[in-house]
């Protein structure tokens, strides 16, 4: 599937988790804390050996041979760590440098010790394209002594040359298990980490990784706060969905209308009686959280597998939370 986790020949995915949850039918599923170097070894991210080739000199070795490669530009290629055959991944500047999985380990390690953290999921995302390994945090946010939210704290990495190494902050609300995508600021919710070397400098770059999540965590709680503690009618709950989705079309197919009609009795169920919601019920946190359990849950899908691609890799949906998040805010 496009833009979603690697899946090898053999039916495999490229995808760890320590606990089941939406995704875990993709991968391997363990008990237990994982080290770094243990996730990527379940999550099939060891040995890329991924490097940098370019010029007339550059070969590709498949599976009908060795093809010479006729280019000026550089890019980055991996062996394939299912069956060893040289991959092409993207077109990179001539200064750029690879930079291993296990390059990795030694920082998501650190973070692990300084902050107690443990190690959650781990996978590959667009042919190896693009990794991402997740740590849950030792303590949760309570939202006003009502919702308990979790933090995790994303490594995620490109090969392609399209990103940086960076850590992300993703929320995750316990009792139904959805992601909150709230942007509050780029500051505080994203951190790019440079590919330093030495034990000092990696030192210091979980420390300013884990500085991020604490100032995150503290906005994130004042936000919600003030959310949580604004009513939100059915009425203005339904608006905001419409705003969210778009309003029905004139003179919509049966099929669309269906669909809508749909949608909205789920969402209004999920706002006014769905268990999820008991502690925060009415409040413009609890119209969020339902539009989230939607998106998570509810929302259509062809399977299981094609919902869990989808949790984990969809822009649409980020796109969605925070635009629910920026009505409820803003009101």
């Amino acid at each position: 599937m496009s833009h979603g986790l690697e899946i090898h020949a053999d039916g495999s995915a490229s995808f760890v988790s320590a606990r089941l949850d939406a995704w875990h039918r993709l991968g391997t599923v363990t008990t237990g804390a994982l080290t770094a170097e243990e996730a990527l070894e379940k999550a099939f991210l060891s040995n890329w050996n991924v490097r940098k080739v370019g010029g007339v000199h550059a070969y590709e070795i498949t599976e009908h041979g060795v093809t010479k490669i006729e280019s000026d530009d550089y890019f980055t290629v991996r062996t394939n760590p299912k069956t060893g055959m040289t991959e092409r991944l993207g077109t990179v500047k001539e200064k750029y440098r690879p930079v291993q999985n296990e390059e990795h380990c030694e920082l998501l390690n650190l973070l692990v010790d300084e902050s107690g953290a443990h190690f959650e999921t781990a996978g590959s995302l667009r042919g190896g394209r693009s990794v991402f390994v997740t740590m849950k945090l030792p303590k949760a946010i309570s939202i006003a002594g009502a919702d308990d939210i979790d933090l995790y704290l994303a490594g995620l990495n490109s090969h392609d040359g399209s990103s940086a190494f960076r850590f992300n902050v993703s929320p995750t609300r316990i009792v139904c298990a959805n992601t909150q995508h709230m942007a509050i600021s780029n500051a505080v919710s994203h951190y790019p980490v440079r590919h330093t070397a030495g034990a000092k400098a990696k030192i210091a770059e979980a420390r300013k990784a884990l500085g991020m999540v604490w100032e995150y965590a503290v906005a994130f709680e004042r936000e919600a706060e003030k959310m949580i503690n604004e009513t939100l009618s059915l009425g203005a709950f339904e608006r905001v969905c419409e705003e969210v989705w778009g309003p029905l079309e004139p003179n919509p197919s049966v099929r669309t209308r269906n669909n809508h009609t749909r949608r909205m009795n789920t969402l209004r169920h999920l706002f006014e009686n769905a268990d999820t919601q008991a502690n925060i019920r009415g409040t413009r946190w609890a119209g969020f959280q339902a539009i989230g359990e939607y998106l998570d849950h509810y929302a259509p899908a062809k399977d299981a597998e094609v919902r869990a691609h989808r949790v984990l890799t969809s822009s649409d949906i980020t796109k969605k939370k925070q635009a629910a998040y920026e009505l409820l805010m803003a009101a």
